[in-house]
Parts: C-alpha cells; sequence; structure tokens
C-alpha cells in the first residue's frame, strides 16, 4: 500500500481543528475523534479517523493494521471516549481480523461510499474500484478493523 502517511498526518489536524471550530456535525458525516489511552504513557490520545455506523456500533477500518499506535493503545485498553457530529460517548472498542466481518465491513463502505472507497481499493490495493466478495475477502485476510461498542448510559 502506498500511502503518504506525512499528508495524512496533515489531514488529521486539520479534521481536528475543523471539530475544534464547532464544524463537527458537518466532518462527522465521515470522521469521529477517537480518543483511546496511551498503552506507555497513560495520556489521552486523540486520532480523527473515518467509520461507518453498522447497527449502532461504529466500525473503523485501521491502514496501518495492528502497527498503528491507536490500534496498538485499544488493545492494551478496550475503553474509549468518542466525539461525532455533536456525540461524545464512552465506549468499549475491540480489534477484529475476521476476515468475514471485515469483508461484512469492506462491503458495506463500498455502498455507501462507491466513488472514494472504489479509488482507496484502485490505489492503494491495486483491485478494481468494484471488487468481488471473493476479492475483498482476500483483501480482508490482511487487515484489521475496530469496532466501538458504545456504553449505556
Amino acid at each position: 500500500m502506498n500511502i503518504n502517511w506525512h499528508k495524512m498526518k496533515k489531514i488529521q489536524n486539520i479534521h481536528r481543528l475543523l471539530y475544534a471550530a464547532g464544524l463537527g456535525p458537518l466532518v462527522g458525516k465521515i470522521i469521529l475523534l477517537l480518543t483511546t489511552t496511551g498503552r506507555k504513557s497513560g495520556l489521552a490520545r486523540t486520532t480523527p479517523l473515518q467509520y461507518e455506523l453498522i447497527d449502532g456500533k461504529y466500525y473503523l477500518g485501521a491502514a496501518r493494521g495492528r502497527s498503528a499506535d491507536w490500534v496498538r493503545n485499544i488493545e492494551a485498553n478496550p475503553n474509549v471516549q468518542v466525539r461525532v457530529k455533536r456525540l461524545s460517548f464512552t465506549g468499549t472498542a475491540r480489534v477484529s481480523s475476521d476476515f468475514k466481518e471485515i469483508a461484512d465491513f469492506l462491503e458495506i463502505r463500498l455502498q455507501r461510499h462507491p466513488f472514494m472507497i472504489g479509488m482507496i481499493m484502485k490505489k492503494a490495493h491495486n483491485l478494481p474500484r468494484k471488487p468481488n466478495r471473493q476479492q475483498l475477502e482476500e483483501l480482508a485476510k490482511n487487515e484489521v478493523m475496530v469496532v466501538i461498542t458504545p456504553d449505556e448510559s
């Protein structure tokens, strides 16, 4: 996968600023702010991430897989805080490497955002813009995702 991580950090900073400026309801249509507890520092770490809301749970793809700091933080402590649109809540996160569950998630992302996700499939994974289920399952075998269940309150 060929992703410019330096450019990605700049984009994440813009998303943080947009939320801080009160534009969460607009940005929150596709971006949430996930706060984890640093596994080494114990400090709050906030990361803007794309998400899908499916059956009351928030699904997050992890482009860097288990090497992403926010994923490793969740593996150490699954208690998270989420800010999405105008909502703020606590939840419990789990990291999944179940390729069928990940393929289901990718199918939903493709249905909801065909152009954006299709371009990611093509550029980052060298797949057709409309991959079939078998191609998604093959891709998913090397991926992880995070599922956040909001706490009841």
